[in-house]
């Protein structure tokens, strides 16, 4: 392949892999229609997750008077800490069992039908609390199965050496953001007003969609992720006759350079997924967010349209799907488009009760969304760049985000400030958690979405599921890592101050991302060509 497409165009060499492989041609924004598939796939996929992660803590500390479990703090933070790790540990194991055995496309099937009677089993806690902890261990098991393989099929839509693969995997990013962004306003809002196990099991209902929209599309990527494809070495931009030796060599070093990245995404997730644990914390008990007046007037406006206008772009993006595909695959389309309408009649239900409400209460949930709302709106932007003359290398790019999100922070410290040591409860401006919000987003996008595509552009087709899985065993190990490191909340904020406690995670990020500034070089020559 490498000899095919290096005198072709990307396009060329792109619309010559689709068919090699039988994979539908069809276009939606000069990427392949299997693209969108797995986007919305992802999507329901991520609004499942992220809808349940966004109740979990507030579920286990509220008070029983309000059908929470009353957990204090820190042990909250522990058991988000397990279970967010966890659900990155389970993929190392899934994309082995991929690679080996069942191929990526039924490991996706598999792994979200587990899913969903997680969530089923989740939404029954009432009955017994035997429920949520057999829900929390089908949702890592299900996930573990699910998440590699998708991210791997991805990859396998483009050339082995593609730089069309960073834009694709920035418009899936958006899919993924898309979900997290609804699954955290509709289930944050149900669970929060209307009782815990609705949102649970509303996060159930969207996986099932999802899952089948998959499956009755799965013709649409020909012989991709069906069964184990062994590829020789693709190397870029060197002589493709070279020995076995070298070539062997060439594998070495990028499988380094996969490690490097993966060893500092630690860093990256173990700040960042403080957003589900002390963030959360944050704002629940020291942010402003009874609002009157004219305030609560722009709020309510704010998250009508926060609602309203995400729906109306995801759903531009099927109805160019539908176009393309509806004639060949309508049970696909017929099932996507169901979910949209239940999702419709949700975002109308609930802009109608914002608006009706007596007074005006943020939820604590609600700030979980931002992330994910600046995902959608700057992911066209990164795209373009990546795709430009200004694209920066891989490292720098992980540089630029493990900084952006020590600037994150820096925020958060500054804001707190005020705030005396020991303090359970305080009224920060809610300002500061948007900045927050606002550059772990910038630092998201260079690091997330670019490792992805890096993790499939370096790794040996005979290792791609694997190597996702190494990448995910090191996300296992910062999710793990920020709650455990979260749930010092009290402890540090008692002794020192809460400005202390986001001090430290300013640092972290900012010291990690000047070390990688510094390996650039060496790592930019390990990559041999792949840029």
């Amino acid at each position: 392949m490498a000899n095919k497409t290096t005198s072709l165009s990307q396009d060329q060499a792109l619309d010559l892999h689709l068919q090699e492989n039988g994979v539908e041609t069809q276009k939606i924004l000069n990427h392949p229609v299997g693209l969108f598939v797995l986007f919305f796939t992802e999507m329901w996929e991520r609004f499942s997750y992220y809808g349940m992660r966004a109740l979990l803590v507030l579920f286990l500390v509220s008070e029983a008077s309000k059908d929470g479990w009353n957990w204090t703090r820190p042990d909250a933070l522990k058991l988000y800490a397990w279970y967010t790790g966890l659900v990155y540990f389970t993929p190392i194991i899934g994309g082995l069992i991929a690679d080996r055995l069942t191929g990526y496309r039924k490991a996706v099937i598999i792994g979200g039908l587990i899913m969903t009677l997680g969530h089923a089993s989740m939404a029954m806690e009432g009955f017994n609390m035997s429920f949520f902890y057999i829900g929390l261990f089908l949702l890592i098991t299900g996930n573990g199965l699910f998440k590699p393989n998708i991210s791997s099929i991805v990859g396998q839509l483009y050339p082995s050496i593609s730089d069309k693969k960073d834009s694709a995997y920035a418009i899936f990013y958006m899919g993924i953001n898309s979900g997290a962004f609804l699954g955290i306003l509709m289930c944050g809002y149900v669970g929060e007003t209307q009782g815990w196990h609705w949102g649970f099991g509303l996060a159930g209902i969207f996986m099932f969609f999802g899952t089948l929209q998959f499956y009755f599309a799965e013709k649409i990527f020909g012989v991709l992720g069906k069964k184990i494809v062994k590829a020789e070495v693709v190397v870029a931009n060197e002589d493709t006759s070279l020995d076995s030796g070298k070539a062997k060599i060439i594998e070495k070093q990028r499988l380094w350079v996969i490690g490097v990245f993966s060893i500092f995404t630690i860093f990256f997730w173990m700040v960042f997924e403080q957003a589900g644990g002390s963030m959360t914390i944050f704002a629940k008990d020291y942010t402003l967010r009874d609002l009157t007046g004219s305030s609560g007037t722009a709020f309510r406006w704010v998250d009508s349209i926060l609602t309203i206008f995400p729906l109306i772009a995801v759903t531009v993006v099927l109805i160019a799907l539908a176009k393309q595909i509806f004639k060949k695959y309508p049970v696909t389309i017929l099932f996507t488009a169901l979910s949209f309408i239940i999702i419709w009649c949700l975002g109308i239900w609930k802009v109608q009760n914002v608006f009706s409400a007596d007074k005006t209460e943020v939820p604590a949930s609600w700030f979980g969304i931002l992330n994910s709302f600046f995902i959608v709106a700057l992911a066209p932007f990164f795209s373009k760049i990546w795709e430009s003359k200004f694209n920066p290398s891989g490292p720098a790019k992980f540089g630029m985000g493990l900084i952006f999100v020590g600037i994150g922070f820096a925020g958060l410290a500054y804001g707190g400030m005020d705030i005396a040591p020991g303090a359970k409860f305080a009224q920060v401006s809610m300002f500061w958690l948007i900045f927050a919000y606002f550059f772990h987003t910038v630092g998201e996008l260079c690091v997330s979405p670019v490792g992805l595509s890096y993790v499939s552009k370096l790794a040996p087709a005979k290792l791609v599921g694997l190597m996702f899985g190494v990448w995910f065993i090191c996300t296992f190990a910062g999710n793990t890592l920020a709650g455990l490191t979260g749930s010092l909340i009290d402890s540090i904020s008692e002794k020192y101050s809460i400005s202390t406690f986001f001090l430290i995670f300013t640092a972290i990020p900012i010291v990690a991302g000047l070390a990688m500034f510094a390996l650039t070089p060496l790592l930019r020559k390990w990559m041999h060509g792949v840029h």
